[in-house]
């Protein structure tokens, strides 16, 4: 099993009596790094390593630019890193990021440290295996399933119970899952089986 953790800006809060009273700048304003709706995928399969990199570049959906949004073309803020950094960090490894506070211990709300505008985060784990479907062997046949060919994996994959998604980034599946699916399932729902699963 692997997995991948998302992040998502679910709320801001600006208090200006508190940034009037205390910030060297009275009218600082909301969090200008983040904005509800953005959206960031952490990976670490393969060469893929997003947590070692400050979540540089992960930044997936924002309504705004990427170069001027936390996680697109520059880094994390840094109160926002040290409040996150350690869920996302469990979520990559499989662990449990909060079980028996939230509902579902893959799931953990939180926010950064700044007290007068702080940024609101719900982190999920995502589990997934890798599905490498199994060549066909022919001399001229292509490392990867065509699009149609994909189309009717990811079918085949989706109708088992238990996934909720299925992603093909490339030379494999992303198969998501809310519980186990036995690696002979997956297998026997790609013509012809699969060559790998991770």
């Amino acid at each position: 099993m692997q997995h991948k953790v998302r992040l998502t800006v679910i709320d801001k809060k600006v208090y200006p009596e508190l940034q009037a009273a205390y910030c060297a700048d009275p009218n600082a304003g909301p969090c200008p790094c983040y904005h509800v709706g953005d959206t960031f995928l952490f990976a670490r399969y393969g060469a893929a390593d997003d947590f070692w990199h400050g979540g540089l570049h992960t930044l997936c959906q924002t309504a705004q630019t990427a170069d001027g949004t936390a996680g697109g073309e520059v880094p994390h803020c840094s109160e926002a890193w040290d409040a996150i950094s350690r869920y996302i960090y469990a979520g990559l490894q499989g662990g449990s990021l909060m079980r028996g506070w939230m509902r579902e211990e893959n799931t953990m709300i939180a926010c950064c440290s700044d007290g007068t505008r702080p940024v609101l985060f719900r982190i999920e784990r995502l589990d997934y295996k890798a599905v490498y479907p199994a060549a066909s062997g022919a001399p001229d046949a292509p490392d990867a399933p065509d699009a149609p060919a994909q189309a009717r994996i990811r079918e085949a994959l989706c109708a088992l119970d238990g996934v909720t998604d299925v992603q093909f980034p490339g030379e494999f599946f992303e198969v998501y899952m809310d519980r186990d699916v036995p690696d002979a399932q997956l297998s026997a729902a790609i013509p012809g089986g699969a060559a790998r699963i991770d």
